[in-house]
């Protein structure tokens, strides 16, 4: 019942918002990476290959953060810091992960700057140079395993289940804000074990607490899978993945969890006094998300107005608009909002009166709808008479008009419906692009007309993975666990074959 000029001035605001959104079915790229600079969530920086996250990204970023660390938590683990840079030669001593990394380290060299003589401004110091190459970390494994040769001695100090937030670099050449740039945050965990069982269990265990937070909160369906050996973490002796699908048909990888076998020990030496006394080597795991899960979230979800958040980790749940004529009548809306939102902060929703002057209702609508915002309440004058509210939920933009009477309880089932909803128009579209195909003609037809994941049989080989890639570009995202057996013949070859695997273009 909102009153009189709303309905004109939201169609005009949103009208000339629209325009500034490309649609998907024009080019998708474009659509991300408008929803991502006018949703405010991230910029670029001076820094090629660099983004800046905005404060809007950054709380969607800390939500994901609070909830991930107290799933950590509650699993046993502890969090702590390692240094930024590495000394080369730590990279040195495990072979196969200092060759998956090393085109992508980079590597500081001089210590200090000095004026140039000339008037050139700064110059590195020639005289000021490193007797030993630090890399800025790609990851932290040799670092860590470094430290932990010292903190483990016997089977007591076992199992030691650690985690770090941090920012890594990886010297990217294309980059794309949040799902691929030379800086990102993420978590690394790293955990050393008394027996490969227990490490396995606990690779398992992270999967699932991942898949958890990417289906429970982030309201994205994903696989659950092992990694191909030619697509394993460099070190790992497995890697188990969670890969989840886009609205465009590509996947994304948005976590991974490795098995890394007793390698990192060996490389440094980290050894334990078992129960009986006897030397053996620890048995390791690392698994991390960083924040490109925000771009998952994005291509996921939204629509061509905008951002849609799932609420359990939106920013801000709930927006309330006022619609008044008069300082009057905005003074009754204010005392009965701020009525209302006291009732939502003690449901623990996060909420937000914008009563603000400078931007008129259609504009306010149109923002927060770019933004994602899960529910809007608009309040009137002529509302405030009838005791209604008229309340639009952002994933289906339906709109209703609720009692002002218990609105917060009715506000938190409505917001756990449109989680719910969500993840399930998100499930629904990931089923329906998982399809067979059983030729290699029929396999390429399916990448170029529908997409999705393509499950194929293959006959285990490296050299055949990399030639279906190099022919179609998709890549084997996972051997899903517990995978259905049944023969059949690979693809490319007609090898025999005991199973499908899923394959997909990906991101």
């Amino acid at each position: 019942m909102v009153n009189f000029a709303t309905v004109r001035y939201y169609k005009f605001f949103y009208s000339y918002m629209s325009k500034e959104i490309t649609a998907r079915a024009e080019d998708y790229s474009k659509w991300y990476n408008d929803l991502v600079l006018k949703g405010g969530l991230a910029d670029y920086s001076a820094v090629r290959g660099c983004m800046v996250i905005k404060p809007y990204g950054f709380a969607l970023w800390e939500g994901m953060r609070d909830v991930l660390d107290r799933m950590f938590k509650e699993t046993g683990h502890q969090n702590a810091y390692f240094p930024l840079f590495i000394p080369k030669s730590f990279l040195s001593k495990e072979a196969s992960h200092v060759e998956g990394f090393a085109k992508e380290c980079a590597v500081v060299t001089h210590y200090r700057l000095k004026n140039d003589p000339n008037g050139g401004g700064v110059i590195v110091d020639p005289e000021a140079k490193l007797e030993e190459e630090l890399i800025v970390r790609p990851t932290s494994e040799t670092i860590i395993w470094n430290t932990y040769k010292d903190w483990i001695q016997s089977y007591r100090d076992l199992p030691l289940l650690i985690n770090q937030w941090a920012n890594v670099v990886r010297w990217e050449m294309r980059t794309r804000l949040f799902l691929r740039t030379a800086e990102f945050l993420w978590q690394e965990g790293h955990t050393a074990h008394a027996t490969a069982e227990e490490a396995i269990a606990e690779t398992k265990q992270m999967l699932e607490v991942y898949a958890d937070f990417a289906e429970n909160y982030m309201a994205v369906p994903v696989v659950r899978g092992v990694k191909s050996p030619a697509e394993r973490f460099a070190g790992a002796v497995d890697t188990y993945c969670i890969e989840a699908l886009m609205q465009d048909g590509k996947a994304l990888q948005a976590g991974t969890s490795h098995f890394l076998g007793q390698n990192f020990a060996k490389a440094f030496e980290v050894q334990f006094s078992n129960k009986e006394n006897k030397l053996d080597y620890v048995w390791a795991t690392s698994w991390g998300v960083s924040t490109r899960l925000i771009g998952a979230l994005i291509m996921a979800h939204s629509d061509d107005d905008g951002l849609i958040l799932p609420p359990r980790i939106a920013p801000l749940q709930v927006v309330i608009v006022p619609i008044y004529k008069g300082e009057e009548q905005k003074a009754k809306i204010d005392e009965k909002v701020h009525a209302i939102m006291a009732d939502l902060k003690k449901a623990g929703i996060r909420v937000k009166y914008d009563d603000s002057d400078n931007a008129r209702p259609g504009w306010k609508f149109a923002e927060y709808e770019m933004k994602g915002v899960p529910v809007r309440i608009a309040l009137g004058a002529r509302d405030l008479e009838n005791n209604v509210a008229e309340v639009a939920r952002r994933d289906t933009k339906e709109k209703s008009s609720l009692s002002l009477d218990g609105l917060a309880e009715r506000i938190g089932a409505l917001l756990e419906e449109i989680q719910q909803q969500m993840f399930n128009k998100a499930k629904t579209y990931r089923d329906e692009h998982i399809t067979p195909a059983n030729t290699m003609e029929e396999f390429e037809h399916l990448l170029d007309t529908k997409g999705g994941f393509i499950a194929a049989h293959w006959d285990g080989t490296t050299e055949t993975e990399e030639e279906i890639k190099e022919r179609t570009k998709a890549t084997i995202r996972c051997i899903p666990l517990n995978n259905k057996q049944e023969a059949g013949t690979c693809i490319l070859t007609g090898k025999p074959s005991t199973q499908r695997v899923l394959f997909a273009r990906a991101y």
